[in-house]
């Protein structure tokens, strides 16, 4: 669902307006609310977001988070995977974890659902390497593949069971061929 919205309507003023659930983007002057995630999509985004905390979350280099907004570039996006280095994690004064992230992740995964317009999530990953995101994924469930983009290197397709996919820099302890990520939607 796209609600153009009146000129007048900056990314302060989307940010102040209640949440709603689905989450809500605002993209271009556009409030664009994200469809509801359905069973392949929960279960691959659970998954993961637990593969990527077990390996790199106890060494404290890196956590995943489900659905966090991230605002920048003018932008506030809510992938459905990010994923960020330990030290750029935003932080309260005790040492927790912000509430607000306003930066672009380190990795930044979606998740194709039904009727969702892979243009639209393409630009978001688009736009998050354009501002500093090292590798981008696009799982599509249907089509059992992975489409992946990095900042400097053409977009690859990972569709062969066997193929280790490829992890950013800090992430290469974390080892998932394309036959697991969809092997939890068998279990």
């Amino acid at each position: 669902m796209v609600q153009t919205l009146p000129k007048s309507l900056t990314l302060q003023e989307f940010l102040k307006l209640p949440e709603t659930k689905p989450a809500s983007e605002y993209i271009d002057g556009a409030i664009i609310q994200k469809p509801m995630p359905q069973g392949e999509h929960s279960v691959i985004q659970g998954e993961l977001t637990s593969a990527a905390n077990a390996t790199l979350k106890p060494q404290k280099v890196a956590r995943a988070f489900p659905e966090l907004r991230c605002i920048f570039g003018g932008r506030a996006i809510v992938p459905d995977v990010t994923v960020f280095t330990w030290e750029r994690i935003p932080r309260k004064e005790n040492g927790g974890v912000a509430n607000v992230f306003a930066l672009a992740p380190d990795w930044t995964i979606e998740i194709l659902s039904p009727d969702q317009s892979q243009t639209k999530v393409t630009k978001n990953i688009l736009h998050c390497l354009k501002h500093g995101t090292q590798m981008g994924w696009l799982i599509d469930p249907e089509e059992q593949s992975v489409f992946v983009y990095r900042q400097t290197q053409s977009t690859e397709v990972f569709d062969e069971p066997e193929e280790l996919l490829p992890m950013p820099s800090f992430a290469r302890k974390l080892q998932l061929r394309v036959g697991d990520l969809f092997g939890w939607l068998l279990e």
